[in-house]
């Protein structure tokens, strides 16, 4: 197996695993509502989650550890994600909140900030902003 293989098959584990947080979200009401539908499916594509994995994943979504990408930028961008999943079905659901709260924290987010760091991330993705726009948001908030 070639280093490539070995990076790329780590890239597509922590993409099934972040995909199962996102599906953990979407679940924690015990439906899935169609805007959450739509953007499971799309998100499923962006991660390279085939269509067996996608049912495996919604059946066993907790047997997926969080598994937090290296790069700062690709746990912002995982933040990003999550939020959107929030913000799915235009309701924002105490429990989701907690649960983001808890992934944040597996996605490495110091515990102090991550209360105020959902906040503004929710905050963000209402007004629309882009992952760019939200990636300098969020670093700016993020500080020891």
């Amino acid at each position: 197996m070639s280093i490539s293989d070995l990076y790329a098959s780590g890239t597509h584990k922590e993409n099934k695993s972040h995909f199962a947080s996102i599906v953990r979200l979407a679940l924690v009401d015990n439906v899935i509502k169609k805007g959450e539908q739509k953007l499971l499916v799309h998100l499923a594509k962006g991660l390279g989650i085939t269509q067996e994995e996608y049912k495996d994943i919604f059946k066993n979504h907790h047997k997926y550890p969080i598994e937090p990408p290296v790069s700062y930028d690709d746990r912002i961008e995982r933040l990003f994600n999550l939020t959107k999943m929030i913000l799915a079905d235009n309701e924002i659901g105490k429990n989701q909140v907690f649960l983001l709260q808890k992934i944040a924290m597996g996605l490495g987010f110091l515990k102090q900030n991550v209360k105020r760091l959902n906040y503004e991330a929710i905050h963000l993705v209402m007004n629309e902003v882009d992952l760019d726009e939200f990636i300098i948001a969020i670093k700016k908030l993020n500080v020891k």
